[in-house]
């Protein structure tokens, strides 16, 4: 059974979720749109930090709000260099209104599949390692950085991937931090992301401002966990 987990019926099913992520997806709601009538909320972090998992469950509190994940648009040819295709298959669609439509990159196959619809919903959630680079910033209601270190980041990475990727993961380190090198997305953070083992602690980021969500809190306690 996946950690996390509980069984019913005999099988998986996800924990409920907490008041704490309920507040954040109430106040990601309560922020301007920032991508036409869409609110693009950036899940950025070090390749294994957990944005995918942070990501999905940020999605189930927002109602099911679609989830654009940067590995569909980055490729093997272009870790990095997709900036040009997803502003034209992406974001230039959402800030007119309309359904945006990418065409998903297969990993195994190395090669680009059929076109997938995006609505513009009132939150669409864009994880993935440079969801905060500097060309996507501008069109960003949120941008929330998973707080892990890079080599504990890409050790778990290498754990999950196998040893059948090490060679992938060794061209991926280098790209990754040349990438961050020139284009760092932490600085730009409204809240940090730190996993314990009970859930999610979020503390301001380096950018917290008046319009982003502040630390959240229960009582006079410590930053929620949920």
């Amino acid at each position: 059974m996946p950690a996390g987990d509980l069984e019913c019926c005999g099988t998986p099913c996800p924990l409920p979720l907490e008041p704490a992520i309920h507040d954040l997806a109430s106040r990601i709601l309560g922020l301007a749109p920032s991508c036409g009538p869409v609110r693009l909320v950036g899940v950025d972090g070090h390749a294994g930090s957990g944005k995918s998992t942070f990501a999905g469950r940020l999605a189930e509190a927002l109602d099911g709000a679609p989830v654009l994940r940067l590995d569909d648009i980055a490729s093997h040819a272009e870790p990095f260099g997709w900036t040009g295709r997803l502003r034209s298959q992406v974001i230039e669609p959402l800030a007119r209104g309309e359904t945006a439509r990418y065409s998903p990159y297969d990993w195994r196959a190395c090669r680009f599949g059929p076109l997938r619809p995006l609505p513009p919903a009132p939150v669409v959630v864009v994880e993935g390692v440079g969801a905060g680079r500097r060309a996507l910033r501008p069109y960003l209601a949120l941008l929330l950085w998973m707080d892990l270190p890079r080599e504990e980041s890409w050790s778990r990475g290498r754990a999950r991937d196998g040893a059948e990727q090490r060679e992938f993961w060794d061209g991926w380190v280098r790209a990754e931090r040349e990438h961050f090198a020139g284009d760092p997305s932490r600085p730009f953070a409204g809240l940090l992301v730190r996993q314990r083992p009970t859930g999610y602690e979020l503390l301001p980021g380096p950018a917290g401002t008046a319009e982003s969500p502040p630390p959240l809190t229960q009582g006079d306690g410590p930053p929620a966990m949920w």
